[in-house]
């Protein structure tokens, strides 16, 4: 950061301590609170009672809980091997508990909270119910799979995920396979298939994991909630063993997850909870902001700190990350923070508004390439690795793919395959080849775009492709989403290309394909705005900003469309510096420009 040396980190700095250019274990509490701001020193000082810390986006949540712990442990108050830290991946506990090494606090356990109820069921259920322990299944699709079967239903591979998600849902809210229907009515939540047909197969395939002597990964909190409710002399051993607890993200906390927290803590109250109403955006998993939203009401004599000061993004992105948050509505909307930017004034998040979807993606490699550039040249001196295009859905992947590869810029993907490499799209590239090579038989009494879509829509149904979407936000819907884009870009070469062909669309896949079989190699990430959580950059690109895709068609709710411009918050926050917002009229050149910007940029441009 401009104008702080690597040996002093500013208070936000998320560097882990211990690597070189970053400071040596502090040699006393006190030197621990070194370099905290007001707040931070707050968080960590406040040792006693129930702690809520709300922390926006870059202000430092983490710096503040593990100093606080570090600072309990080093001040003598936390004994290391009391204090349990509980986060929501393994990469943030492997974080945490780096950090706290550094800080001369190391024997602190830092686990998901998985982790941390295996380790305890592992340890206790001898004693609980005798026997080995369950085998734990890796994954629990081919037992959905074989349940789905003998339930007699039929699944295709995007189904069975969509109705596995449903299951893991349905068990982290604590709700039965009876129950389970009634429940997703109750949550407005869209069910990727008849819940009646969910039901059944949620009921037969806890029926064959009991059979079988199996547990799967929601069982492991469900089974150490059980024991830990039944037999008071077990939940007394684990308080013995743990006395202080922090939780990290709180706002992402599922029914169940809370429950087993409250069986750890008993009627002790050393509790500090951490989080951000405002980037909730997985409450299709089951998380829920209530818990967080509800701690002053459960802990009346909470101390409450606020962390608002943003030591990631510049004023102009903060202000606009501000002014996103003052239109939105509902609870969380209630506690949202201003954050207030600690960093040097930037440049002006950018408004680009484009003609179609290919002139945006051109327009987003360009402007990257600018970036790029050395100073020297003009440019803005930025790596590639610093640099972010951000989207709703992973199927508006391959548009950049193929503008970025055009324009040579490396580049990788997070949380997604390439468009190409993709199962779907691979299955459907090669019914195309295969009915190109047969001669599809289709006079095509369309002609141009309208007829090359509808024979690749035809070719596509042998897949189980359909032209209207599946209910819900699953699997299912993003494998449709992908061919989907195969249709439009059938659209776009029969417009383009007025006597193009099956065997001209292949060829084209083949060349756009073969474009981007580059070696993967350091480069821009592209990646959903839901991967993009808990990642930031020095230039961030928002693109197809349109409503229909954010908010998201499927958004229907007042609380869904809320979630979708949380989600749009937690994009604009990612950025350092630089920050695009962009969208397009149409979708291919010379289409009809209906398209409108998301709703959530007014006010904002």
């Amino acid at each position: 950061m401009t104008g702080v040396t690597a040996a002093t980190p500013p208070p936000g700095s998320s560097g882990p301590s211990g690597f070189p250019g970053f400071p040596a274990v502090p040699d006393s509490a006190d030197a621990v609170l070194d370099g905290l701001d007001p707040e931070q020193r707050a968080v960590a000082t406040t040792l006693h009672g129930p702690v809520c810390v709300l922390a926006g986006a870059g202000t430092g949540k983490t710096r503040a809980i593990t100093h606080r712990i570090a600072y309990g442990v080093r001040a003598g108050v936390f004994q290391p091997s009391t204090v349990l830290a509980v986060t929501f991946t393994h990469r943030a506990a492997g974080e945490m508990r780096g950090r706290l090494r550094g800080l001369g606090a190391g024997g602190v356990q830092a686990r998901t909270f998985h982790s941390a109820a295996l380790r305890q069921l592992q340890y206790f259920w001898p004693r609980a119910v005798g026997g080995e322990v369950p085998r734990l299944l890796d994954r629990k699709v081919k037992l959905v799979s074989e349940a789905a079967g003998r339930s007699r239903i039929s699944l295709n591979g995007h189904e069975l995920r969509d109705v596995t998600s449903e299951i893991e849902w349905a068990k982290v809210t604590q709700t039965t396979p009876d129950d389970y229907p009634a429940a997703i009515a109750k949550a407005g939540r869209d069910a990727p298939r008849d819940p009646a047909q969910t039901s059944r197969i949620y009921a037969t395939y806890e029926q064959l994991k009991q059979d079988r002597g199996a547990i799967d990964f929601e069982d492991v909190l469900l089974l150490t909630v059980g024991i830990l409710q039944d037999r008071p002399d077990i939940a007394e051993t684990v308080r013995r063993q743990y006395q202080h607890f922090v939780v990290d993200e709180y706002q992402d906390v599922s029914p169940l997850q809370q429950r087993l927290l409250e069986l750890w803590l008993g009627d002790r109250e050393s509790l500090c909870v951490v989080g951000d109403a405002s980037q909730t955006i997985y409450s299709f998993t089951g998380a829920t902001p209530d818990h967080l939203l509800n701690f002053r009401a459960r802990h009346p004599e909470a101390t409450v700190v606020k962390l608002v000061r943003d030591y990631r993004s510049s004023p102009q992105v903060v202000q606009l990350a501000n002014g996103l948050l003052d239109q939105a509505k509902g609870r969380a909307a209630e506690s949202r923070l201003q954050l207030i930017s600690q960093r040097p004034a930037g440049p002006e998040p950018e408004f680009r508004e484009h003609q179609d979807e290919p002139a945006e993606a051109a327009a987003t490699a360009r402007r990257i390439q600018q970036l790029m550039a050395p100073v020297e040249q003009g440019g803005g001196g930025v790596p590639a690795s610093e640099i972010a295009v951000l989207y709703r859905a992973n199927s508006q992947s391959e548009s950049y793919e193929a503008a970025l590869a055009e324009a040579g810029v490396p580049y990788q993907l997070k949380g997604a395959e390439r468009f190409f490499e993709r199962a779907e799209i691979r299955q459907a590239a090669l019914a195309l080849r295969g009915a190109a090579r047969a001669g599809s038989g289709n006079d095509r009494a369309l002609a141009g775009a309208e007829g090359l879509a509808a024979e690749v829509g035809a070719v596509l149904a042998t897949t189980g492709w359909t032209p209207e979407p599946p209910a819900g936000s699953g699997a299912a819907r993003d494998r449709w989403e992908s061919l989907a884009a195969l249709v439009r870009l059938a659209e776009d070469l029969g417009r383009a290309r007025p006597g193009a062909d099956l065997a001209a669309f292949v060829a084209e896949l083949d060349e756009r394909a073969n474009a981007q079989h580059a070696p993967t190699v350091e480069g821009v990430t592209l990646t959903s705005l839901h991967t993009a959580k808990g990642l930031e950059w020095d230039a961030v690109f928002l693109v197809g900003l349109t409503d229909g895709m954010l908010p998201i068609t499927h958004a229907k709710t007042p609380e869904q469309v809320e979630e979708e411009r949380r989600l749009l918050y937690v994009g604009v926050t990612r950025a350092r510096e630089h920050l695009t917002l962009s969208w397009s009229l149409a979708r291919a050149p010379g289409g009809r420009a209906s398209r409108r910007p998301s709703r959530f940029l007014e006010g904002l441009r």
